[in-house]
């Protein structure tokens, strides 16, 4: 996450990564991530990760979210937005735990 966004919000950083691109929405689903609008269902460990913002509530553990802006490597860029911490589904652990910090080629 780059300093100079840290102080954004969830629908800042949401917007700002959609205008540069990534446009998809993927869910967890099954321990796969499966984009919004098409329906092709990708293995998180294939999935490039370009950049990662983290949100903490400052009072309330359930604030808490991170937003993983993706690559598929077929063309398809888009964000997945999971809760973080306690909140966090047992989808969104196990495809956390598969994604992985790669650049994109």
């Amino acid at each position: 996450m780059a300093d100079s966004h840290a102080m954004e919000t969830l629908s800042h950083a949401t917007s700002r990564l959609e205008r540069a691109g990534y446009v998809e929405s993927y869910i967890a689903r099954d321990g796969r991530l499966v984009c919004g609008r098409c329906g092709a269902s990708y293995d998180p460990a294939g999935m490039s990760i370009e950049e990662i913002v983290r949100f903490e509530g400052d009072s309330d553990p359930a604030d808490e979210a991170i937003v993983y802006a993706l690559d598929s490597g077929c063309g398809h860029r888009g964000l997945y937005v999971a809760a973080y911490g306690p909140s966090a589904s047992n989808d969104d652990i196990t495809v956390a735990a598969r994604l992985r910090s790669t650049p994109a080629p």
